[in-house]
Order: C-alpha cells, then structure tokens, then sequence
C-alpha cells in the first residue's frame, strides 16, 4: 500500500531527536518523548486531515511553543482547539496558545480545518520547542534569539527542511511567518537552494498580540496570498 502524506510526516514526527550540544541556559523540549498522549493525538490529527496524497503548500513557522505544538505535537494547535475545532480531545494536558486562536480564526475564513489542511501544510525548521532559563522561571525561546543557539541548530534545521520538502510538498513557493524568521531562512536557502519564491506573513502571535484589533485584514493576507 502506498504511504499516504501523513504516514510520512508521522514517521518523521516518531524520529524527531535533537542531540546537539545548545547554549547554555536554554533547552529543547521534545513532546513526543515527554509525553506518550502527544503521540497519539498527533497521529490521530495527521490521519484525520493529511492521509491523502496530495501536493501541499508549506508554511514555516519558528519553532514550536511550549503550550501550542511543544504540548499536541501539531504547529499552531493548543489543546482547547484541537479539541473544540479538530474533534480530537487530549487528557493529560490543557493549554491555550495565542497564536492557534489567530490561525483557526483564519481557517474559518479559508474554508475551514478540512479545507486548510488539504491545501496547506505547517511546520518550522527547527520543529521541536526550544526553551531558555530566566530569573521567572523557563520561557520560550526562538531559535533567533541567540547567535550561538542559531549555530547550534542550524545543521539541524537545514536537514529539517530537506526532510520535510523530501515528503512531496511543493517547493515553488513557501510562506513564511515572521519577519525576523523570514531573514534566517533566506539565508538558509541561499546556502540550500531548497525552494523559490518566499512569501512572507506576519506572525500570528504578533498579530494576535499588537494588531487584534486590525486582525481581519491580516486574515484576508493571509487568505489571498495562500489562494492566489
């Protein structure tokens, strides 16, 4: 039987490791080992929305937070949307993530979860969460946030994205959240010539955090650009 695209993306969630050495202070967080209900749920929201095999646009985002992906194993999805929206209700954790509240607003607008998911894959270049200690305890960290946390897992991130294009998506076009993540992954392009043309989006926690009250317009951004 052929592998659909979500076997393939599943298989590549089951041998996610991170084993290089990272700054000091900061840390990665990897949910399918931590906790075995992520695992679950993640298959189960990969066999429900991807288990075809069509040709899917890529969005990248930054790197997993600790309350969205860091905790469902799905980009972009805390655990009240992927219950209230996906159908798929997780016992072990509850949390709710800003951003996922922007993108499952969008989706609305797209179409809906069924519509967005079959012309639209998400995931980041380095698609574990990455945490950093502080003074209040740990918070979340962007792969950015560090130069020397950058070199540490730029390899990583490199081999992450040859991985993921490696799955059937197309490569012509991708679109990518965040400005500032934007300017690392055109560097990391020029040096892998992995896609062309780069599409870029504001970030929905951005959006979510300074812009709400303008939220629809960057919800028709969106829209027009992913449909075009």
């Amino acid at each position: 039987m052929n592998e659909t695209f979500a076997d393939k993306v599943i298989e590549f969630n089951e041998n996610l490791k991170f084993s290089g050495k990272l700054p000091e202070d900061f840390q990665v967080l990897n949910p399918y080992l931590d906790n075995p209900e992520t695992m679950m749920v993640m298959k189960e929201f990969y066999h429900k929305y991807y288990n075809d095999s069509a040709q899917r646009k890529l969005m990248i985002g930054i790197n997993p937070s600790r309350h969205g992906a860091g905790v469902t194993g799905v980009p972009f999805t805390d655990t009240k949307r992927l219950e209230s929206v996906c159908g798929i209700p997780m016992k072990s954790a509850h949390t709710h993530e800003v951003s996922s509240v922007f993108m499952y607003d969008m989706m609305v607008d797209y179409g809906g979860p069924q519509e967005f998911y079959r012309d639209i894959y998400i995931n980041s270049p380095f698609p574990l969460a990455i945490v950093r200690k502080t003074k209040n305890g740990w918070l979340n960290a962007n792969y950015y946030d560090d130069k020397n946390l950058f070199e540490a897992v730029k390899d990583f991130m490199i081999n992450s994205l040859q991985k993921h294009f490696s799955l059937g998506l197309d490569a012509s076009e991708v679109f990518i959240l965040g400005k500032k993540n934007a300017e690392f992954i055109s560097k990391l392009n020029k040096e892998t010539r992995l896609f062309g043309k780069m599409t870029v989006l504001e970030h929905p926690r951005y959006i979510q955090q300074y812009k709400s009250k303008e939220k629809q317009l960057y919800i028709d951004k969106y829209i027009m650009a992913l449909k075009k």
